[in-house]
């Protein structure tokens, strides 16, 4: 990801493009969530923590595999019933630079979708922002700011000794492997919270935040389903492919024996077997 600071000096002459697919999301296994799409997800897609340094962070999993993505199809369409709120910002994203308390809109020079003044969407009308630009501005100020309320209530979680490892494994030839990195509310300690701590937590959100993650745990299920999937449109692209090969190479032998016949009417003949024309 190379991020590109918008500044009416560098994009005044450029436009934007806005993603056609989802391809650009096909090989990450966890996106992160807000509290706010806790309802559209937790149907839909299983949720777990990450660990990053001393703080954990929300995210939803599209496979235990990093580097992959179940519910991205080799078309690059997302087949899920619900897209989490963070993937509709790309190739967006606020940057908050070292030497200055606000943030900086950047948009993600590798995406491929930046390119001239009238190939796609102006960043700018005249000094100001576009329209558009506007309207992401507003969507990427929305979700940092649900982004920023549900890191207080993992916060929150964590400190009450709520976040535990994840024990997971996955079949890789024909071994179970552990899946590492990953954890989930310790529901034993949820439990046995005293009066006190569950009202505290109540008060920022954990309860939800945590029921909502052991909700979402059978929701793992969907990833094994969403993989056979794509394997089978996959399997199903790649017969067409190999059919339509085939067919072009039936034609051709056939338009190349057509030739053949029309040559030995004119008292040509030629065998194969040598590559030698008798006259």
């Amino acid at each position: 990801m190379k991020l590109l600071a918008i500044s009416p000096a560098e994009f005044a002459s450029k436009s934007w493009r806005r993603p056609s697919s989802y391809a650009f999301i096909a090989s990450t296994n966890l996106i992160p969530v807000a509290s706010f799409e806790l309802a559209r997800l937790v149907p839909v897609l299983p949720l777990a923590f990450t660990r990053f340094e001393d703080k954990f962070q929300l995210m939803a999993v599209t496979a235990l595999q990093p580097g992959r993505n179940h519910f991205v199809s080799p078309d690059g369409q997302w087949i899920a019933d619900a897209v989490p709120a963070a993937i509709h910002t790309h190739p967006f994203k606020l940057v908050k630079p070292q030497d200055r308390e606000d943030q900086v809109l950047c948009f993600d020079a590798d995406s491929g979708l930046l390119g001239e003044a009238g190939q796609g969407e102006p960043f700018f009308d005249g000094e100001a922002p576009s329209q558009a630009i506007r309207e992401v501005l507003t969507r990427l100020s929305e979700w940092e700011t649900g982004r920023a309320q549900t890191q207080r209530t993992v916060d929150a979680l964590h400190a009450a000794g709520l976040i535990q490892p994840w024990s997971l494994n996955i079949q890789q030839g024909g071994r179970a492997m552990p899946v590492a990195g990953l954890y989930r509310i310790d529901e034993q300690a949820l439990s046995t919270l005293s009066d006190e701590a569950y009202l505290s937590l109540r008060s920022v959100g954990g309860i939800i935040l945590a029921y909502a993650q052991l909700f979402s745990i059978n929701q793992l299920q969907q990833l094994p389903k969403a993989d056979a999937r794509i394997q089978a449109q996959i399997n199903q692209a790649t017969d067409a492919a190999a059919a339509a090969a085939a067919a072009a190479e039936a034609a051709e032998a056939a338009k190349a024996a057509e030739a053949a016949k029309a040559l030995e009417g004119e008292g040509f003949a030629f065998r194969l077997s040598d590559d030698a024309f008798l006259v």
